[in-house]
């Protein structure tokens, strides 16, 4: 092929493309037209300097504290005289670039219009939403400087987290300004108070976003522990951060580990409950199951938004004693989150187990980590009598009756003592009559068989198999350690969950 040949091929392909690029550029100004405004002009009337000159300072924000975030930068600009809210078109595209690369793209090419603000719907408490900026810009001045604040919601599935990205036409200001939101997201957080868990993301590691838990109420009253413990355990969680002003003036820590240990079924949780219910002015963190691996997240957030409380449910998942042969991760993470709180930090970390036994010595025992631990064993013949009157209120069962079946029940758990009420009334139900004493005789004689083994396994109750004491009854011959009770001594919390 002859060069001539090649140029006269070339110069149709050269026209066509030509006109393409025509067509295009009248494409966007018909879309400008019909109300699709270009972006850098707009920004740059704003700033009174190209936007594409000005570096953009962004700061990541936690999925699970977007709403603050939503919540904070709306009382920044109100606290500096209100401003401008735009949205940006582009589609999907806007979640792969920055603020930069957007500005850039839409002064050459007019592929990111403005165009309406995107809002995403998102919990702020148990019966409460929040229409929260997903895709927006601020348009406001900070003491006379005008800032342009582009604030993303987070797309996980495209690598895209929450975020805030910051010009200002003056030095110093964008720093300024994030400062200001983080310290807002502090103050009006809407966590703050609040009991919550978090819940892991599908697309990464780490948290994915916040569920609202009602703040249980379990009064003292539905508590039954040895005279004097219950009162004990309150005033290392409560009391101390009550009188937190004293303690921190005195230059005594505020930052403290409860630990509750005892066999399955015993009222672990609902005394946990109880503490809970009565911190009213604390923000709750829960952590169980999946949720444990997100101990930093959990520590992180209660720091910030103190005095808090963290639960760690069975924690013996996460914190089994370091061998040569096993070793947790998360166990790491659960011992820098308790080491990386200040002393001044008004957090408890409230744990819970099954198995104290296996738990990591240096979590269980060396101070600072866990101050206080307390055994909730299997309950004494008052706290099974006691359970009964309480899943049995209102039932027609005789007073000897309920003596008779708590003596009966010896080595069984608080779950054991609701089913065995629940069964007693379904026994009624069955054969179409009022529940009676006989039923209760029956369905303690069922679950307390052989055959009822399993159950009483399952409900945490002891003796249930030979040669396995799940619930942590001592053997014979066993002796407590200088200063220790022997399992089983005391009464349990009424109700576990």
């Amino acid at each position: 092929m002859s060069h001539e040949a090649s140029e006269s091929d070339l110069a149709p392909f050269l026209r066509t493309f030509q006109r393409l690029g025509e067509l295009a550029q009248r494409q966007l100004e018909a879309d400008q037209a019909r109300g699709r405004d270009p972006l850098v002009p707009a920004l740059e009337a704003h700033l009174g300097t190209d936007p594409r000159g000005l570096a953009v300072l962004t700061e990541l924000v936690s999925p699970l504290r977007v709403v603050d975030a939503d919540v904070a930068v709306e009382r920044v600009v109100a606290a500096h005289g209100g401003g401008t809210l735009l949205g940006i078109g582009g589609g999907d595209q806007r979640w792969h670039n920055g603020l930069s690369e957007i500005l850039q793209v839409a002064g050459q090419w007019g592929q990111y219009p403005l165009g309406p603000v995107d809002y995403t719907t998102v919990p702020t408490g148990p019966d409460s939403e929040r229409a929260t900026v997903g895709f927006g810009l601020h348009l406001f001045h900070h003491d006379g400087v005008p800032v342009v604040l582009l604030q993303r919601g987070g797309r996980p599935q495209f690598g895209s987290p929450p975020q805030l990205e910051v010009l200002a036409a003056a030095e110093g200001v964008a720093p300024a300004v994030l400062g200001e939101v983080r310290e807002a997201m502090n103050t009006h957080s809407v966590l703050r108070g609040q009991v919550f868990t978090f819940t892991a993301s599908n697309y990464e590691p780490g948290a994915g976003g916040v569920t609202f838990v009602r703040r249980p109420a379990v009064t003292a009253e539905e508590v039954v522990l040895p005279d004097g413990l219950l009162a004990r355990v309150e005033r290392h969680v409560l009391g101390i951060g009550r009188l937190r002003a004293e303690l921190a003036a005195a230059g005594q820590h505020l930052k403290r580990g409860v630990l509750l240990y005892g066999p399955p079924g015993t009222g672990k949780t609902h005394t946990v409950r109880h503490l809970v219910g009565a911190a009213r002015d604390s923000t709750v963190i829960l952590l169980s199951g999946q949720s444990l691996q997100l101990v930093t997240q959990a520590a992180d957030t209660a720091r910030a938004l103190q005095p808090a409380i963290v639960v760690l449910e069975d924690c013996d998942l996460v914190a089994e004693e370091r061998s040569h042969h096993s070793s947790s991760p998360l166990l790491f993470e659960v011992l820098d989150a308790l080491d990386g709180l200040a002393a001044d930090s008004d957090v408890v970390f409230l744990l819970t187990t099954n198995r104290a036994d296996v738990l990591e010595p240096a979590l269980a025992q060396r101070p600072g980590r866990v101050d206080l631990a307390v055994e909730i064993p299997l309950p004494d013949a008052r706290a099974r009598r006691a359970l009964l009157d309480l899943y049995a209120a209102g039932l027609p069962f005789d007073d000897d009756v309920l003596e008779e079946v708590a003596a009966g029940a010896e080595g069984t758990t608080a779950s054991f003592a609701k089913e065995l009420v629940r069964r007693s009334v379904l026994r009624a139900v069955e054969r179409g009559g009022d529940v009676d004493d006989d039923d209760l005789r029956t369905s303690l004689e069922e679950m307390m068989a052989d055959g009822g083994a399993l159950t009483r396994v399952l409900l945490g109750g002891a003796g249930a198999v030979p040669g396995h004491d799940p619930a942590g009854v001592a053997p014979a011959g066993w002796s407590p350690a200088p200063g220790a009770a022997a399992p089983g001594t005391a009464a349990t919390a009424r109700g576990s969950l």
